[in-house]
């Protein structure tokens, strides 16, 4: 299954109507592998790139961000189960922003479940 979130960060206002849009194929029963693809917003990092099989996180990519410490992330939260990721990671803040490139990863994980 193939999930791609896209954050409204860069569509104006007057336009939002959707927080992401979700394209994905009819997924067989058996099958609960996930591709997420997830623009953050608020944060210096471009796009993140999450790949779960069933319910743990298998690997994470991020473009852009603070490289060593996001690929130090990404090798803590591989083989962790979903739900223990997010409850770790989210609400963590960067500086005086109110998000962070942890706390993305979080709300990419939670959308990725609403929708699956």
């Amino acid at each position: 299954m193939i999930i791609t979130l896209i954050n409204t960060a860069w569509i104006p206002d007057c336009c939002q109507t959707l927080s992401f849009v979700v394209y994905s194929g009819k997924m067989p029963e058996k099958e609960k592998n996930m591709q997420i693809t997830y623009r953050p917003k608020g944060t210096c990092s471009r796009l993140m790139e999450i790949e779960t099989d069933g319910n743990t996180v298998k690997s994470l990519k991020v473009l852009g961000g603070c490289d060593g410490n996001l690929k130090g992330i990404a090798k803590l939260v591989e083989g962790m189960e979903i739900d223990e990721v997010i409850s770790r990671l989210e609400g963590v803040r960067c500086g005086s922003k109110s998000t962070s490139c942890p706390d993305q990863i979080a709300k990419a994980l939670k959308m990725a479940k609403e929708q699956a």
